[in-house]
């Protein structure tokens, strides 16, 4: 079933950064990125879901491609997502005038303008991706989140996978995962994490505050604070983030603060704190700070 609806976006939106993001997988197996739009397919509520945007001037036009019956929820899960991978959850106005007079990131922010944080389409798909991508280099976690999707996604009738959902990843055995290079530590956190979610011992809805989505998530074994606030981050939007263990943010920080050294884990934290409440777009301006050429 197809539902058609149009998304506005804002003045000075950044389409480019869409585009670059979802198509980190050259094999595009759960993400299809053209000049003027993408495909990107995710389960939501069980049913294989094909999310198509093609980018006009000021509007987004967006697709619900859904393998069954289009029910309010599914409705409300699909624009959910929508606004997700469209990177429309934090509006970056607010901390291009709070870092205005900033000597480190305003330049920063003024070469680089309406920067967004763009985000993985479901809580879940965001939380398991931190726990893949994690201390390995980017194509050898691309290449298991591709295995990820194959294992427990879902083919849309499309030929697109779906990324998959936690009922499903609950079902795999512990070896289909380790037999594909998943280290076992990786292996064990997200299957335990799924069966977690499955028995609602960790809810990943939307409405939770904050502080209970931490706490919750802390208590699982395998799961750390990075991992917890990069899910804020490409989960949630939530807009204050502190990402201190980020080796990247510490790298950037490095370079734009200067001193001998880079700054451990609580140096940094003391210095993204001059950022808070909008910690989370000082980190996306931290990592894009890295390849700014006149930085």
């Amino acid at each position: 079933m197809r539902l058609d609806l149009a998304i506005e976006l804002p003045p000075g939106y950044r389409r480019e950064d869409v585009l670059t993001f979802h198509s980190r997988d050259a094999e595009a197996v759960a993400e299809q990125v053209s000049p003027g739009g993408l495909r990107k397919g995710v389960l939501l509520g069980g049913v294989p879901v094909v999310l198509e945007v093609a980018f006009d001037a000021d509007v987004a036009d967006c697709t619900v491609n859904a393998d069954g019956d289009m029910t309010p929820a599914l409705l409300e899960r699909a624009r959910e997502a929508l606004l997700n991978i469209l990177g429309l959850r934090i509006d970056p106005a607010a901390f291009a005038q709070f870092v205005r007079d900033d000597p480190a990131l305003g330049p920063v922010v003024a070469r680089q303008p309406g920067l967004r944080i763009i985000q993985s389409a479901t809580v879940f798909e965001a939380l398991t991706w931190a726990i893949i991508g994690q201390q390995i280099n980017l194509p050898f976690a691309i290449s298991l989140r591709r295995t990820f999707i194959q294992l427990a996604g879902r083919t849309h009738a499309s030929g697109l996978w779906s990324y998959p959902e936690a009922a499903d990843v609950a079902r795999l055995e512990l070896e289909a995962l380790t037999s594909r290079k998943f280290s076992r530590a990786k292996a064990e956190t997200l299957l335990r994490l799924a069966q977690l979610v499955v028995d609602g011992q960790v809810r990943l809805d939307r409405d939770l505050p904050v502080d209970q989505f931490v706490q919750q998530l802390l208590a699982v074994k395998g799961i750390g604070p990075w991992t917890v606030n990069y899910t804020l981050l490409r989960g949630y939007g939530y807009p204050d983030c502190s990402l201190e263990g980020d080796v990247a943010v510490r790298t950037a920080l490095h370079r734009l603060l200067g001193g001998e050294a880079r700054p451990d884990i609580p140096t940094a934290q003391r210095l993204l704190e001059r950022y808070a409440p909008h910690r989370t777009m000082a980190a996306a301006y931290l990592w894009a700070s890295l390849s700014d050429q006149a930085g």
